[in-house]
């Protein structure tokens, strides 16, 4: 399996298109009008889908099974990169053909002009965060037949993840302007929810059986200094909008909790204690994009890796049991042969147990556009290859070095033949995966206990025990 899936440099996207369904439940009224949904994209833009979903399901609309059964399609689209927009045109394009009666949101419907020019026959075009418009467009094409007395939808919200666990999104928008980023001119500054808002929201999913939650916003330290750290309830307390105050908290709530999208500001060296403790899983996926110097002033991103090295080795002697999952960039604008070595010097004096690499892709709108020098595609792919071919090596030790061990295991997938779950280590979608052998059944969602007995350079494999 390969560690390499981003094509968002803050946030490995989920890049399956992900159709809601029915379930029989949901079938009640045979009257009620029918919305099938594709989202693409980052879990951000999942939850965005979520809470589509969830206002319309409140409304009484039912969920398609396929395109051509439905009274209207909803396509969230990704918009942060050409082929990311490629993919959501082609899902567009896909919708229109099997059902031509299309809403688009998303990312990038933040440029309708684009959309507009190859489909023209949409019946409404939205940018992201815009829940209200989205809403508003599927009312004027398939009005609800709302029926008070059905309940149609759980306390938690109708949700696009698999029952044990959920993206909890603390945050919009972002305050950094890194080169290669268009994310705020499509989603805007930082707005931080209220600390008790979060708090409910993860209540609510923990009590319908959500064993873990995966937090995320475009820059997860960040939270609440758009708001000075502003207190709002919570239980019979007052709670603090503040990275720290929100990890604790969390902790109590008895799911795993893991962090996302965590720029290394030092404020982060809070956190690690909660880890040590096993309040938080010991975890933390921070984008670091680069390790040379010069390129990260290119990019307009924290430049001193050496005093992050030092960091990372305290965090490690906090809490031992740390994994690091990044992101990098290769072939950025300018890159010469020796930036590119200073980054793979840094990766193998850093081991960092998660890493994924892509290659720059010019973004229309983004400053990196015109730092000129651009990297020829054949030597973009090359620094790629032996970028995670170094990588492999780190990854490899570090895998061995935990046969023998017993490890928490949440089980994802489970059939006769055996199951497939994730360690602390490992979040969904983006990281390796533990392969359990097991003499008792075992269910989605369940965490069991794994003895490792082999290991790969990005999975396990084990029993349970």
């Amino acid at each position: 399996m390969q560690d390499a899936r981003a094509s968002d440099p803050e946030a490995p996207p989920q890049r399956a298109v992900m159709t809601a369904t029915a379930s029989p439940s949901d079938t009640k009224g045979a009257a009620a009008p029918r919305i099938s949904f594709v989202s693409l994209g980052c879990p951000k833009a999942l939850v965005d889908s979520e809470r589509i979903l969830t206002h319309l399901r409140a409304e009484g609309y039912e969920l398609s099974r396929r395109h051509d059964g439905a009274d209207v399609v909803i396509v969230n689209t990704c918009g942060f990169l050409d082929s990311a927009k490629a993919e959501s045109l082609q899902a567009i394009g896909e919708a229109m053909a099997e059902n031509g009666r299309v809403i688009v949101t998303g990312c990038m419907g933040a440029q309708p002009d684009e959309i507009r020019e190859k489909y023209p026959n949409l019946l409404a075009v939205t940018g992201p965060q815009a829940y209200e418009s989205v809403v508003a467009a599927v009312h004027e094409a398939v009005p609800p037949a709302h029926d008070p007395f059905l309940d149609l939808i759980p306390p938690q919200g109708v949700k696009l993840t698999p029952r044990h666990y959920a993206y909890l999104k603390i945050s919009e928008g972002c305050n950094n302007r890194c080169t290669f980023c268009i994310i705020p001119s499509l989603r805007g500054d930082l707005v931080s929810r209220p600390a008790g808002d979060v708090l409910r929201e993860a209540e609510k999913l923990v009590k319908a059986g959500v064993k873990e939650l995966l937090v995320v916003s475009q820059d997860t330290s960040a939270y609440g200094i758009d708001t000075r750290y502003a207190t709002s309830p919570w239980r019979d307390r007052e709670v603090r909008a503040r990275f720290y105050d929100l990890a604790s908290e969390l902790g109590e709530l008895g799911a795993w909790v893991r962090l996302h999208y965590v720029y290394p500001y030092p404020h982060v060296d809070e956190v690690i204690p909660l880890m040590a403790e096993g309040k938080i899983l010991p975890y933390l996926d921070m984008p670091l994009q680069h390790a040379s110097p010069s390129v990260l002033k290119r990019m307009r991103r924290p430049g001193n890796q050496e005093k992050q090295l030092e960091r990372i080795r305290r965090w490690r002697e906090i809490c031992p049991e740390l994994a690091i999952r990044s992101t990098f960039i290769v072939g950025f604008p300018g890159e010469t042969e020796a930036e590119f070595e200073e980054l793979l010097e840094w990766m193998r004096e850093a081991k960092l147990e998660r890493v994924g690499c892509f290659e720059y892709e010019p973004v229309k709108g983004a400053p990196a556009n015109d730092l000129g020098l651009l990297v020829p595609p054949e030597v973009k792919a090359e620094r790629k290859r032996r970028f995670m071919e170094a990588q492999s090596h780190v990854s490899l030790r570090l895998q061995r070095a935990k046969v023998g061990k017993r490890l928490q295991v949440i089980i994802d997938e489970a059939g006769p033949s055996g199951a497939r779950g994730r360690s602390k280590a490992d979040a969904p979608e983006i990281d390796g995966s533990v392969h359990v052998a097991s003499r008792r059944p075992v269910r989605p969602g369940d965490i069991v206990t794994v003895k490792i007995e082999r290991a790969d350079a990005y999975d396990l494999h084990g029993i349970a025990v």
